[in-house]
């Protein structure tokens, strides 16, 4: 349903250009606690600063490309999330930002039986756009930081990111 209010939205649907919408930005102070990363599969074409050192975006459709080295994903909201997030567990050294819907498909396939840890967020979190600027609205809804490996863990543990750990024993199908 499409509307013609220009009242300010809440980031609740993180949504790639592919989709015509809004490309919003991992804020600065997640990417440098928890830094460098090496990939990031789906990073936005505009960029005011680096989320890793090398950069996939829509253009390059980083689902279907080789991945290396640590990996930051902050993926596209909504149905795609899934895909984004299998891949990680695939790759195992990855680290996604993702809305904590916990009841999810993708979480139940690709998050609670395979990662290694989540760091559930506290407070909302505000995404940047394209500029650099910080978005006025929050996110929307509770995030998390969801590690696939005992490395990425350790990052998460020792980043002073605000939440709570917890620690999952991925089952033996996932490896």
């Amino acid at each position: 349903m499409q509307t013609t209010d220009k009242k300010p939205r809440a980031i609740g649907s993180h949504q790639s250009a592919k989709a015509g919408k809004d490309e919003w930005l991992t804020p600065p102070e997640i990417l440098n606690a928890l830094g460098p990363f090496h990939l990031d599969p789906c990073a936005p074409i505009t960029r005011p600063w680096p989320t890793a050192i090398h950069h996939l975006t829509i253009l390059d459709d980083g689902l279907l490309q080789p991945w290396q080295g640590r990996v930051w994903c902050n993926p596209p909201y909504g149905q795609e999330t899934g895909k984004w997030l299998a891949r990680c567990a695939e790759h195992r050294n990855a680290t996604a930002l993702v809305f904590a819907r916990t009841e999810t498909t993708a979480w139940k396939e690709h998050v609670w039986p395979k990662a290694h840890a989540i760091l559930f967020l506290h407070g909302r979190l505000h995404f940047h756009h394209v500029d650099g600027s910080r978005a006025p609205m929050n996110a929307g809804g509770p995030h998390a930081l969801i590690s696939y490996d005992p490395f990425n863990t350790l990052i998460l543990e020792k980043s002073r990111i605000p939440g709570h750990l917890v620690k999952l024993q991925p089952s033996s199908a996932a490896h």
